[in-house]
C-alpha cells in the first residue's frame, strides 16, 4: 500500500485545471402559467395548491377539509381568512405547541419551479409553530410567484438577525426501507392557497398578506 505521501502525490499530479465558474447571468427556466406548474409540483411531493379569490373564500375550501373542520386548537394569523382560538402571542414556551391542530400563516413567495414557500420569523412570537403543528396552511398572493430559484435568492434579504426556510410539502421521509412516511417530523399537511389572479404582491383587498 502506497504510503501518505505517495498518495498526495499522485493526487496532486492528476488535479484538473482551473476554470472559471459559471456566470449566473443566464435566462433560468420560466413557465408560461406559473400557477399551475407550482400547484402540480407542489401536489407531487404531497402538498395541496388551492386558488382563492379572496382571503374570506378560504374559511369555504376549509370546511371541506376534515383535519380542519375536526381541529380543536387552531392559530391563525391572518383572522380575515380564518379565525383561530389560540394566541400565539400569550404562549411562553413554544412546547405548548405541540397539540396545535391546525395553523394557517402567511408566506412570502412562492416558486413554481419546486413547489417550494419562503417563510420568516417576522411577526412570529414562536417559528416552531411551522413544524410543531399537526396540519398547516400557508396563503399567498398570486403576485408572489415566481418562476425559480435563481429570482428567490436574489429576493432573500435578512437586514437583522432573523430566521427563514423554504417549505415544499408536509414533512416526509424515505430513509426506512425507502418507503415514504408523510408526517414524519413535522406537520401531516401542507396547504398552500393562492389568492387573487394578478394582484399586488402581499396584498388582497386591502389586506396585507405578509
Amino acid at each position: 500500500m502506497a504510503s501518505r505521501d505517495d498518495i498526495l502525490k499522485a493526487v496532486r499530479a492528476h488535479r484538473p485545471e482551473a476554470v472559471e465558474l459559471p456566470s449566473l447571468a443566464q435566462q433560468w427556466i420560466a413557465y408560461p402559467d406559473r400557477r399551475a406548474q407550482f400547484a402540480g409540483v407542489l401536489q407531487s411531493v404531497g402538498g395541496r395548491c388551492k386558488f382563492v379569490e379572496s382571503l374570506s373564500s378560504i374559511q369555504t375550501k376549509l370546511a371541506e377539509f376534515a383535519p380542519f373542520t375536526q381541529a380543536k386548537k387552531i392559530v391563525s394569523l391572518l383572522p380575515a381568512a380564518v379565525v383561530g382560538n389560540v394566541d400565539l402571542a400569550t404562549v411562553a414556551d413554544p412546547h405548548e405547541l405541540e397539540d396545535i391542530d391546525f395553523a394557517v400563516l402567511p408566506a412570502q413567495f412562492g416558486v413554481a419551479e419546486n413547489g417550494a414557500v419562503w417563510i420568516t420569523d417576522e411577526g412570529l412570537r414562536h417559528r416552531a409553530i411551522y413544524f410543531a403543528v399537526q396540519h398547516l396552511v400557508l396563503v399567498l398572493t398570486s403576485g408572489e410567484l415566481i418562476d425559480n430559484m435563481h429570482q428567490a435568492y436574489e429576493r432573500l434579504a435578512f437586514p437583522g438577525a432573523g430566521y427563514g426556510a423554504f417549505i415544499s410539502g408536509p414533512s416526509k421521509t424515505a430513509d426506512i426501507e425507502q418507503s415514504l412516511v408523510i408526517g414524519a417530523h413535522g406537520p401531516r399537511s401542507l396547504t398552500v392557497f393562492v389568492v387573487g389572479k394578478s394582484t399586488s404582491p402581499r396584498q388582497v383587498d386591502g389586506t396585507p398578506i405578509a
